[in-house]
């Protein structure tokens, strides 16, 4: 029973976020056939409640906006493809099914069983396997009619479907599904181009983190001199490999700047439990006993040396908790994140201390 509880504790503590884990669910043949995908099917079709209308302007919208990323486009089903992506737009959306719960399915882009206004439901086929893959772009209305009415647009079903394909203009599906596939190199080259906004970036920079892309450590190290870019560069830097240490520990110490300084610490947490490396714990608890780091990093330091259980941390977090007690200032929000902070990592280090030694000596 004893060694259960520390496993359940183990499992609890040190497993990644879902999201980290690469499509678990692809075979590594199903993994090399994605990291290859380069000439892409785009299949669409267009619905309203008087029957199918043109989807010339969706496939445009896809074709062009994958092409972006280097892909070859085709529109003929009999051409040679490596992947079909899919686009079904409607003025009044049908549900087709359940959908499981966790991972894409709890998205805020995911596929809405609740929704029955303008919709297109996107997805892909890799050969003749349709992917658990999927996205919904919608309308900011729920009736086509009434909409239509209001802004004096003529025929509802055209003009829900005009504004669905304003919102593929704007939705990001092919920086997703680049991601999806496992190619982080044209994630990387969009990166670097000068036609790329800043909102694009930060994206891109997500996604790479996302897919534990470790080839894109020296781009996020360049990303770093980028005030605008710093703070994502970190995150994603969190979900990376160990090299990554090094860098975050010197910039949670050098750096002017408290936010950067707060998303190094909370990377060091990362890569600390994500790795189970205990060498990040030293410099975080030199930052939780430094008198003059600030209460925002101190925050970020304390959640960090919960994700990396260690016996060392057990004192200086009781003794940081003892001074916090005696401040008294339910108004102060900063204060209360803190406490937050302090309080749940004493249980994970010391509940972890006493599960290991009930392992080792019950």
């Amino acid at each position: 029973m004893r060694t259960c509880l520390l496993s359940l504790t183990c499992a609890f503590i040190l497993l990644p976020n879902p999201s980290w884990a690469y499509r678990d669910y692809f075979t590594a043949d199903q993994k090399a056939q994605l990291a290859k995908v380069q000439t892409v099917l785009v299949d669409a079709i267009a619905l309203t409640e008087k029957g199918t209308v043109d989807a010339g302007p969706i496939v445009e919208i896809a074709s062009r906006r994958l092409g972006e990323l280097g892909y070859t486009m085709v529109q003929d089903r009999t051409k040679p493809h490596d992947a079909a992506f899919k686009v079904k737009c409607e003025q009044r959306k049908t549900w087709e099914g359940t959908t499981a719960a966790g991972g894409d399915a709890d998205l805020p882009d995911a596929p809405s069983r609740l929704w029955k206004g303008p919709a297109c439901q996107l997805t892909y086929l890799l050969g003749d396997m349709k992917v658990k893959w999927q996205r919904e772009v919608r309308t900011d209305f729920d009736d086509a009619v009434t909409a239509a009415q209001s802004a004096q647009a003529g025929e509802p079903g055209a003009y829900a479907i005009k504004k669905l394909t304003d919102g593929l203009e704007k939705y990001e599906f092919p920086l997703l599904l680049t991601a999806e596939w496992g190619q982080p190199d044209r994630l990387l080259k969009l990166l670097d181009s000068a036609e790329t906004n800043q909102a694009r970036k930060v994206k891109i920079i997500s996604l790479l983190g996302e897919m534990q892309a470790d080839e894109a450590l020296p781009r996020l190290k360049q990303a770093l001199q980028d005030r605008d870019l710093a703070k994502q560069a970190l995150a994603a830097m969190g979900n990376l490999g160990k090299e990554g240490i090094p860098l975050l520990i010197e910039i949670m110490n050098t750096s002017t700047d408290l936010e950067v300084q707060a998303a190094a610490a909370k990377g060091l947490g990362q890569l600390g439990g994500l790795h189970g490396d205990a060498s990040v714990v030293p410099p975080l608890l030199a930052r939780l006993k430094d008198p003059k780091t600030d209460w925002s990093v101190l925050t970020e330091v304390a959640w960090s040396l919960g994700k990396i259980p260690d016996k060392r941390s057990i004192q200086p977090l009781y003794d940081l908790d003892k001074k916090l007690q005696a401040m008294r200032d339910p108004d102060n929000m900063p204060l209360k994140k803190l406490k937050e902070a302090v309080f749940w990592s004493i249980k994970q280090c010391d509940t972890w201390d006493q599960f290991s030694s009930l392992t080792i000596f019950g």
